[in-house]
């Protein structure tokens, strides 16, 4: 006889919080997918026995389903596994509003079995970083409950492992994470998790030299907090930002210097943390440079701690760009190496220069499978942590790595026709499937290395660089620039930036119209999810372009002097970011409601705030001090332009009113 799961089927839970948060979450899916009924429904019983760490089982047996498993992610693992496979809630149903249609009920066969497979990296999670949209969302005017959803939805993947957050953000939300039985792990600028130490001494100079008891006492306070929770320490020392010490510390000048106090104040960490727990797993961070201080012989790492090789924020495994330093050294540990190796790897990046925070990674996904596969070939498997920042724009990226940390390898075009099937629908599958793979083929290409492909930060902190170049001297070139535009003037370097704007324009105009014609034929729920990602990502994308290529423009009138036409083309780049937004929050349905509302990273609507500013200035350069002649230009008839008995017979007008009289005039 079948087992008959129903609304009535419940879940014998073991008495541990984080199994009952599984189970509570199941029994949440089972109201979704059934209707009320009067039928007894099967029990789903956890049987606990002897298995490797993290398996289990599902069988059915005496008219129940059982899981077996002997520890606590083994039973979340079988439980997520029922809702998937047997309910059909997808991982991502919660990012991806998968519309659930009920039933009566599901019939499991009578010798039903799954036995689960180990993972191919051991330790495996997110870093939610950077993560300014879940900081303000609410869920239900919950604001722990987007949190919550993420931590359920990196144990769907077969997560184990997560970084909750970034400085306040996750101390907040480490108890939560840990109670749903996930590992937690750190910043690698966060050492061990402790407090930043220019908050807790706000009015000391951070420097260990000065304070090195202060400092271990933040550590032991960290050590403490987190008793009782499974955690990967990790080790290490940065400067009060996202930035080397030496930077707050003047004395450290040399490469030797600057290793032998990291490798010190590394092996004073691990002392702490193996003095709480001599079974604790530790890691530290090759992350920019420290990876440089590493293949230069300069760091003296235990040999017990996981390395952990970062790629360069957009998918390639070489040191990261920093400013306008980018060495792009290998950060793969040495083939055939027997060492405990893992990465941090982005699927988002926030670096004020090219990178994607609010699009996807903009590299293909076969590029990131072969990093990844290389990696795992290094013996990269202990540890994989993937920055990905707010989760909704990059789901993609993460179904298709949680796949390779599951499998150890991916079929790229098979999981595109899998993911697009599952959240779009079988009807829309090609269609959506065709405008998916051609988002990586329209990506700017700013650079001539393989992964040099720029996100919607190029579109946006780029012009903001070069009119505050305008603005401070015109009369030299951006130094801020100089990692990508090499000119010896401002105007070539923003010529050189016009002619990549002026691809990047043509080819999202092409683009974005395939995915228009798309999502014309699309039906159902399929059709508002695309909308909602693919469609308004290349919305985004093209919007912020065409602004940057109207700024540029504007940016070279001014250089040469044309006022009104850089105060006209600053204020179409305006109208284009501020369409970028608009896209954006256009897209807050539903449980969406303000999730875009405190975009602050990429910022699309400060980029219209300063081209604002923009026209402000050239306004003053071309019809300052006393405003009044592109006033009677733009607003007074042909007759009465030249007849200066006075001077202005109406208010100044503020500068957005006077564009639009000029959109007026030179749009017909």
């Amino acid at each position: 006889m079948p087992i008959i799961l129903n609304r009535n089927t419940h879940i014998r839970a073991a008495e541990t919080a984080a199994v009952r948060k599984a189970a509570d979450a199941l029994q949440r899916d089972m109201e979704k997918v059934f209707h009320e009924s009067a039928s007894e429904g099967a029990s789903i019983c956890l049987v606990q026995e002897q298995m490797e760490q993290e398996q289990f089982q599902l069988k059915a047996a005496g008219g129940k389903l059982e899981i077996h498993a002997g520890d606590d992610l083994g039973f979340i693992y079988g439980i997520y596994e029922i809702s998937r496979t047997l309910l059909g809630v997808t991982d991502f149903w919660f990012w991806n509003d998968q519309e659930f249609i009920p039933g009566d009920e599901i019939r499991v066969a009578d010798d039903f079995q799954y036995q689960s497979k180990p993972c191919a990296v051991k330790y495996r999670g997110w870093f939610i970083n950077d993560e300014v949209l879940l900081h303000t969302w609410k869920v239900g005017r919950k604001k722990d409950m987007p949190w919550e959803m993420a931590f359920e939805t990196l144990l769907r993947c077969g997560g184990n492992m997560i970084i909750p957050g970034t400085d306040r953000n996750s101390e907040r939300y480490r108890p939560l994470a840990a109670e749903m039985g996930l590992f937690i792990t750190h910043h690698h600028a966060e050492p061990l998790g402790a407090e930043m130490f220019a908050r807790a001494y706000p009015e000391l100079n951070p420097s260990y030299a000065e304070y090195p008891e202060k400092f271990q006492g933040l550590w032991k306070d960290a050590i403490e907090a987190q008793a009782g929770m499974h955690v990967v320490w990790n080790l290490g020392f940065r400067g009060q930002g996202d930035c080397p010490f030496w930077a707050d510390d003047s004395r450290y000048e040399t490469d030797e210097a600057r290793g032998e106090l990291l490798s010190s104040l590394i092996r004073i960490q691990y002392n702490l943390v193996k003095e709480s727990d001599k079974d604790a797993v530790c890691c530290t961070n090759l992350y920019g440079e420290m990876m440089e201080l590493y293949q230069k012989g300069c760091l003296n790492i235990p040999e017990d701690v996981i390395k952990i090789w970062a790629d360069n924020g957009y998918g390639k495994m070489v040191s990261r760009r920093q400013n306008n330093h980018n060495p792009r050294v290998t950060a793969l540990p040495e083939a055939g190496n027997h060492e405990h190796n893992g990465i941090y790897y982005h699927v988002s990046f926030y670096d004020l220069q090219a990178a994607n925070h609010i699009t996807m990674l903009p590299n293909s996904p076969c590029f990131v499978a072969r990093e990844l596969e290389e990696v795992l070939a290094r013996n990269g498997k202990d540890f994989w942590i993937i920055n990905c920042s707010n989760i909704k724009p990059h789901v993609y990226f993460l179904d298709l790595i949680a796949r390779m940390w599951r499998d150890g390898q991916v079929d790229v075009d098979g999981h595109r026709r899998e993911y697009t099937e599952r959240y779009y629908g079988t009807g829309n599958r090609e269609m959506v499937e065709n405008c998916l793979k051609l988002y990586p083929d329209y990506a700017v290409k700013y650079g001539k290395q393989e992964d040099e492909h720029a996100g919607e930060q190029f579109a946006n902190h780029v012009p903001r660089m070069f009119i505050t170049q305008l603005i401070k001297d015109r009369n030299t070139f951006c130094k801020d620039m100089r990692w990508a535009a090499q000119g010896e003037t401002l105007k070539e370097q923003v010529l050189w930036y016009k002619t990549v704007c002026s691809r990047a324009v043509t080819g999202y105009a092409e683009y974005q119209e395939k995915c228009e014609k798309a999502c014309a034929e699309l039906a159902g729920n399929g059709k508002r999810l695309f909308e909602d990602s693919i469609l308004l990502q290349v919305r985004l994308l093209y919007h912020c372009y065409q602004g940057a290529l109207l700024a540029s423009e504007g940016i070279l009138a001014a250089l040469e002097e044309d006022y009104q036409k850089a105060f006209y083309m600053a204020g179409k780049a305006r109208k284009e970011y501020l369409a970028a937004d608009h896209a954006m929050r256009s897209r807050e349905h539903g449980k969406w409601h303000m999730f875009y509302e405190n975009e602050c990273l990429t910022d699309v609507k400060q980029t219209a705030w300063v081209l604002e500013g923009m026209m402000g200035f050239v306004r003053t350069l071309g019809d300052g001090p006393h405003y009044f002649e592109w006033q009677r230009e733009f607003l007074y008839p042909e007759e009465d332009r030249r007849i200066l008995l006075i001077l202005n017979m109406d208010n100044h007008l503020k500068d957005l009113e006077l564009f639009e009289l000029m959109e007026e005039k030179w749009d017909i």
